[in-house]
């Protein structure tokens, strides 16, 4: 089971730590149509491969988020963060929809790579 973080908690977490590794686990079409601010591309299904680059240190805080509520990819790259070993992910279950739902500001294009 991943350690799911709300909105208020992902902001709260941003504020305090600059060092926060933010991902996005869906395709790059979405990423590029627009993703939350500093968050990095990060397919789900490219998350093994990508980790060790993304993310060298096993213990940096991160917090991976997809399109919705509904949207497992989040889940599916936590769950393989932490069988490689990371020990402080959290999955912003809210996701895109949520962020959008209450306004927030988005990045449109800019594409920025895990990797």
């Amino acid at each position: 089971m991943n350690k799911i973080v709300t909105r208020n908690a992902l902001l709260a977490r941003q504020q305090a730590n600059p060092n926060l590794v933010l991902l996005e686990a869906l395709p790059e079409k979405y990423f590029n149509d627009w993703h939350l601010p500093g968050a990095r591309h990060f397919p789900h299904d490219q998350a093994r491969a990508l980790a060790a680059s993304a993310i060298p240190d096993t213990s940096a805080e991160v917090i991976v988020y997809c399109a919705s509520s509904t949207c497992q990819n989040s889940h599916i790259a936590a769950n393989v963060l932490q069988q490689m070993g990371y020990v402080n992910v959290a999955v912003y279950a809210g996701g895109k929809q949520d962020w959008s739902d209450a306004g927030l500001p988005a990045v449109k294009g800019d594409m920025k790579a895990a990797a």
